[in-house]
């Protein structure tokens, strides 16, 4: 914050409240539903407004100095009133800035509702953009995180490992993504953001998600896990499998075969001093030899 000329920053997105404070509620509701958040000063303290009723989840934490009773601001949390809702937040907000320094009159804020907003700028503060410090902070990895992260993965991979080894014909494709589900939420992960998983024809074009479609032997079936994993690391990777042999190679799994000893060729190429460019030109076309012959 303090790089960033960010004296203080008012976050309603739960991502950023759990990496800043270790702080969780309702993870996916609140990311829908504008109930809670957090108001963190660059050189004072840091105060969570939380659901009320939910007071006592965090109140062990040591990166919060305080916790209070949040405002609901939209249609539903608040009760029907937004505005009025909206006005109590934001004279809360200035006045917990001001109370700690009347001269601060910069805020950098997350995605509110618009009402907020302009009842923020009403009670006299400047609003920026909150992820000028918080997606740079976030990319710094510290040493205390890199086991998380590890984990993290584990527990993702474990989680497609049960997705590919109960994949059977006459299952749906929603029933088999079910399994990673099954997986990662018993293994403490938190969400999973998209549903990519296609299989057969409806593998081309991609970001088509999890459906009815019944599993048939010989089929493709690939995957985006776009997972919230363990102490809710990011685990986002793809994965092509294939289930039950057919007697006949099928067109979708000549050209996986063709596209797998393209990236094999490929990886040879990646070598120290060598330019992303030569790499490109030395590949050729996947399936056509020419990968092969510049490896």
């Amino acid at each position: 914050m303090r790089k960033a000329d960010i004296p203080a920053v008012l976050e309603l997105d739960s991502n950023h409240i759990i990496y800043a404070t270790g702080a969780s509620n309702m993870q996916l509701f609140t990311l829908r539903t504008p109930a809670r958040y957090l108001l963190i000063l660059a050189d004072g303290p840091t105060i969570l407004y939380e659901y009320v009723g939910c007071e006592h989840l965090a109140k062990d934490l040591p990166t919060i100095d305080e916790i209070r009773p949040s405002e609901g601001l939209d249609t539903i949390s608040s009760g029907g009133d937004v505005a009025g809702a909206s006005r109590r937040f934001a004279a809360e907000i200035a006045g917990a800035i001001r109370d700690h320094d009347s001269e601060i009159d910069t805020l950098a804020i997350g995605r509110f509702p618009w009402r907020a907003v302009d009842a923020l700028r009403a009670e006299g503060l400047t609003v920026t953009d909150a992820d000028a410090a918080l997606l740079p902070a976030r990319a710094i990895k510290l040493d205390i995180e890199l086991p998380f992260i590890r984990e993290a993965m584990r527990r993702v991979e474990a989680g497609v490992r049960r997705l590919e080894e109960t994949a059977a014909p006459d299952r749906t494709e929603a029933e088999t993504w079910a399994e990673f589900h099954y997986s990662l939420m018993a293994r403490e992960g938190r969400y999973i953001s998209t549903r990519l998983f296609q299989s057969g024809p409806n593998t081309f074009p991609y970001f088509q998600e999890a459906g009815s479609r019944v599993l048939q032997p010989g089929d493709l079936l690939c995957l985006d896990t776009d997972a919230i994993g363990f102490e809710n690391y990011a685990v986002d990777f793809s994965r092509t499998l294939r289930i039950a042999r057919e007697t006949e190679v099928s067109t979708g799994l000549q050209a996986w075969m063709a596209a797998l000893g393209s990236k094999d060729s490929f990886a040879t190429l990646v070598v120290n001093g060598r330019c992303v460019r030569d790499r490109t030109f030395a590949t050729g076309r996947p399936g056509d030899g020419t990968a092969d012959q510049a490896a």
